[in-house]
């Protein structure tokens, strides 16, 4: 699985996509807005992660044009930010993000479970599939 993680701080991309890499997912990193979708129209991920403060585009704005794009606009997106303030939150659910997720009250390894979750791919799932 792809993922895409759109975030300004080097330093927490290195730990989050660290952790992802660890757990088998083929990472894509972008510092800035404009980068996260040129990559998400480019590199076809399977999930974004989008910080919503960005050096170029807020989150959201670059979230809103994900959306409007026929090539993009399927991609579930989680926004994964420090910023909780409730209209931002707003705003991004209402625009098609599928979470809100708090960098801070998430560890890096918890990201795979959350992937899971938003992905709906359920471990559970493959086992009923195997033939008796």
């Amino acid at each position: 699985m792809k993922i895409l993680l759109v975030d300004d701080d080097d330093a927490l991309m290195t730990v989050f996509s660290t952790a992802l890499r660890k757990h088998g997912y083929d990472v894509i990193t972008a510092a800035n807005g404009q980068q996260g979708l040129d990559k998400a129209k480019t590199d076809k991920p399977d999930l974004i992660f989008l910080d919503q403060v960005l050096p170029d585009i807020q989150g959201n704005e670059v979230l809103k044009t994900l959306k409007e794009d026929l090539e993009t606009k399927q991609i579930p997106v989680a926004m994964l930010s420090n910023f909780g303030q409730n209209e931002l939150i707003q705003d991004a659910i209402n625009s098609g993000a599928v979470d809100y997720i708090l960098k801070y009250q998430i560890e890096p390894d918890d990201l795979d479970t959350k992937i899971k979750e938003l992905t709906k791919t359920n471990p559970a799932d493959a086992d009923v599939q195997q033939p008796l």
